[in-house]
This record gives C-alpha cells, structure tokens and sequence, in this order.
C-alpha cells in the first residue's frame, strides 16, 4: 500500500476518534501568575481584557521612589473621584516612607496609606480581574507578586421606588432594586437582630453573579440553609441574569405548573418570611427576592392583610379563593351544562342560552376557547406595549371584537359574559395567571370530552398532584392541616393571637409573643367599676 493512503487512512481514523472524544476545554485567559515585573503583569491583563475601551490603565510613581504601578479599573463602574482622593492622592504624597520589600510596600498600603473602606491583598489573577469587572479598582506595583482590591464602586443604580407588580393601599411603599447591598440595607432596616445571617455565594462561569443568602439564625432549620446552600452551589451553568435562573434551577418541581418557591418586590414581606423561618435568596441585579419553603396558601396572601383588620383581611382571602375556583371551573362548568347536562339549568336560562347560541356555527368548546385565546392575545398586547397604548388596545380591543363577534353570530353573548368573568376573577391572584390559564385550558378539555365527570376526575388529579408537591421539604399543603397554622390560612386572626410561628418552619425560637390580654379589656372592667361605684 502506498504510503500517502496510509497516511490519509491514519488521518480519517484519528478523525473519527476526534469526533467521539470530548473537546478539550479552551485555556482560560484569566489563568496567569503575577511576577515581579509590572511589564509582564500588564501584558497577561490586557491579555485576559482584551481590546475594551472601558478598561483603563493608569501609571503612576509612587511617592518620591522610582517604583513603578499602574491602577486597573473599568470605567462607568468607578466613583472616579474615591479612586482620586482614597487611592491615587495617598500613593502619590511625597510624605510616603516604603519598606525595602515588594510584600511590605502591599501591605503597607492596605494597613497605613489608603484611605478605602474595603482592601484586599491577593495574588490570584481571577479574583484579582473578578474585582476589577466587579467596579473595585486593581492596583498592581513593580516588585510584587500580588495585587490589591481596593473598593471604589460607584456605578449608577435605579433608586428605591414603589414596586409596580405588588401595589397596597396601606403599607409601606419601599421595593428592592437591582443593587444588591440596596436590597440588603433594606433588609437589615427591618430585621435588626444580631441573628441576621447574609452569606454570600457566587454563581455563573461567565457572568460571575454575586447571591445572598438570609435568613435569622434560631428560627431558620439549618438543615434547610444547608439544602438552599447546597443547590445553590451545584449550579455549572454560564449566566444568572435574573432570580428566575435560580428559581428554575433549584425548586423541588420543574415541571409543575405550581410554583413551590416564592418571590416578591417588597421588603416588609420578605423580613415577615424570614422572621417565620423561610430562607430568602437576594440575586444581584434583580428586583425580585425568592423565599422558600413556599405554600400553597400563600398565593391568597399579602402584605396587605396584616395591615388592616383581621375580620376584613379573612373575607378578603376567602374572596381570592372564591375567584380562584370561578377562574378556573367557571368555563368548564359552562361547557359541561350546556353540552352534556341541560336538566341542571333553570328552564328559562337554558331558552335564554339556547336562543343566544342559535345560529352560531362553533360547539360550545370553540367558542370557550376562540374566546381565551383572543383575551390572551389582547392581555399580552396591553404588557407589552407602552403603557398608554396599552390599555387602549385592551380596551378598546376587547369591546370592539367582543361586540362584533357576537352581532356577527360567531359567538353567544353568554359565553362572552362567561369569559370575561372568569378573565376577571384570575386578575385576582396575578401571581397565579399563568397557572390559572393552563388549568382553565386542561379542564376545559375534561369537561367537552366526559362532562361533569370529566370535571370532577380533573379536580380529583389536581387535589393528588397538589398533595404531592413537596417545597424543600415541606408538604405544599402545609397549613391546611387541623393545628394552629390555620389562624394564619385562609383565615386571619387578629396578631395578638399568632403567639407562635408556623410549626413546620420554625426550629428552636417559636415564639412570636408572650400572651397578651387586648387593653381595651381592662379599661372596659374599670370602666363598669367606677359607675357602678358611682
């Protein structure tokens, strides 16, 4: 055999080995050793920068010495004037006396010279370029093998404004933000014990996201921290651009349409989370702050109801699941009565229906659905859009095809009505429209396949999925239970009387409050006294 069809045969072999063998990673550019000479110190940065125009280099001589350095820093990160007073001006003093040694100078200047809050002495280049890409600022010396961090951030945030996604009539008005100490500061306002914990974590290869953990020391089970921990740590994925990245990442049940991890905008409802034994999970560069364990019973709470009266906030709740079950079982029920069981409606509202639907050319089932998806599109049209333009198409959308298609005989006017109701009803729970549209849409289906068995089998395989959800641990349906979590369920009784936290919660701190007599009580006696004495 010729030699160049064997080499071209060795050649296709070695290629297909190729092909079945993992690639090899690509060398990292960050992993490079600082050495003594500020030249190569430079070049293996620029290297790992590349060519951005927002990363500055910036020389200088240090006092009246000849050694050399250069500050590294990303420009628009930077409070350019902390870096002038605090770093630059102290280095620059004709005043300065520097030890004979490179690691003397560094530590020198962290310990007697700079005027920073937060410095740090490291000779790791990724932490070293983590810190520069993170608005601290790098300074690097001839002579030293290691590089300091000095904090200078001074990036512009958004301010603490009212949260858009979480409104209340009574309450504060305070909402996180995308800074993560601003949302941390939030918290601490309002939690001021010594037993707040913030551990801090990092997560995402590229992006490099900073991630808080809090919760309250004693009332937190450690074995849920150590679970949040955990997951949280096993993340190998590139980017966390949002709390929803975690979320997906580490709920008990990806594929459910329920949420088993709660979030909010507001900090007073996270501080009573965290105060009743959840673990809160602050991501960086997100408004929205994840709590878990979460409950089913939760998504009929808010803030508001410990805000106003008990008697008030119980009917409230009670009216959420109202809304929910007509949301979610008003259409089907429409469907199955008007398909499969005619004899449960009143004579006269079956005539008023049948003579409203005659003459349309769709059942029942796709007029229900022609009508959802309609109200879909014209919900995702009014978010999407600015918001003036908005709510006129939503508006206005919504009245002009509603009227149209029932003067075109496309649909019944009953059925409109029965839509929109239901529409209505799941604005009730914004948090759970998205679960409400699926489960509407599902039984739905049931009730046009088997009628009200279909209903009651769909309902059947919704209690069993529900009593199977699991949120770190903790039953979904925690709470539901005969105990003394039911005075915080569905129902509300008045603060005085929540003397304990939740029992699935809590760890070794249960107690709210110690028992408390309502004052009124007493003065009422002495009041009845002193007239009956008079």
């Amino acid at each position: 055999m010729p030699i160049t069809k064997l080499a071209k045969k060795i050649t296709a072999a070695q290629r297909k080995r190729a092909l079945k063998e993992p690639a090899m990673p690509a060398p990292n550019p960050d992993d490079f050793k600082l050495s003594r000479t500020l030249a190569k110190n430079l070049e293996g940065f620029q290297q790992a920068f590349g060519q951005s125009g927002d990363i500055k280099y910036h020389s200088f001589i240090l006092g009246q010495s000849d050694r050399r350095g250069t500050l590294i820093y990303v420009d628009g990160l930077v409070d350019n004037a902390l870096v002038t007073e605090s770093v630059l001006k102290p280095m620059l003093s004709d005043g300065l006396k520097l030890p004979p040694r490179g690691t003397d100078i560094m530590d020198k200047l962290r310990k007697s010279v700079l005027c920073a809050n937060e410095a740090q002495l490291t000779g790791d280049t990724a932490q070293l370029i983590t810190g520069c890409l993170s608005g601290d600022t790098i300074v690097l010396l001839d002579g030293c093998t290691k590089g300091l961090i000095i904090s200078t951030k001074g990036y512009e945030t958004r301010g603490v404004t009212e949260p858009q996604t979480e409104l209340v009539v009574r309450g504060p008005r305070e909402g996180f933000t995308e800074n993560l100490r601003t949302n941390t500061s939030l918290l601490r306002r309002r939690v001021r014990t010594s037993q707040l914990r913030l551990e801090n974590i990092t997560a995402g290869k590229k992006t490099g996201t900073n991630i808080v953990i809090a919760y309250v020391k004693d009332i937190a089970r450690p074995e849920l921290v150590e679970e949040v921990r955990n997951r949280i740590a096993a993340l190998q994925i590139d980017a966390v651009l949002d709390s929803g990245y975690i979320e997906e990442y580490i709920e008990d049940s990806p594929l459910s349409m329920f949420p088993t991890i709660g979030y909010s905008e507001k900090p007073d409802v996270v501080a009573a989370r965290i105060l009743e034994g959840r673990v809160a999970i602050i991501v960086d560069g997100s408004p929205f702050v994840l709590s878990a364990p979460f409950l089913f019973v939760e998504n009929f709470q808010t803030s508001e109801d410990y805000y106003i009266r008990p008697l008030y906030a119980t009917i409230i709740r009670l009216m959420r699941l109202l809304a929910y079950f007509i949301s979610v079982f008003l259409l089907p029920m429409f469907i199955a009565m008007t398909t499969f069981h005619q004899e449960l409606l009143p004579t006269t509202l079956l005539f008023t229906i049948a003579s409203a639907r005659e003459g349309t050319p769709f059942p029942a089932f796709v007029e229900a659905l022609i009508l959802v998806m309609s109200f879909e599109i014209l919900r995702e049209a009014g978010l999407r859009l600015p918001r003036p333009v908005g709510q006129a198409i939503s508006i206005v959308g919504a009245l002009i095809m509603g009227d149209a298609a029932v003067a075109a005989g496309l649909v019944g006017a009953p059925m409109v009505i029965a839509v929109a109701i239901s529409a209505v009803a799941g604005f009730v729970l914004p948090e759970q429209v998205e679960t409400i549209s699926l489960l509407r849409l599902m039984i739905m289906v049931a009730s046009t396949l088997l009628g009200g068995y279909g209903i009651a089998l769909a309902f059947l395989a919704l209690l069993i999925h529900l009593a199977t959800l699991n949120s770190f641990g903790v039953p979904y349906f925690t709470t539901l239970s005969i105990s003394r979590d039911l005075q915080d369920g569905f129902i509300r009784m008045p603060l005085w009387m929540m003397r304990r936290r939740p029992m699935h919660l809590a760890d070794i701190d249960k107690t709210r409050s110690r028992p408390f007599v309502p004052p009124e009580t007493d003065m009422h006696s002495e009041y009845q006294e002193e007239r009956n004495v008079s």
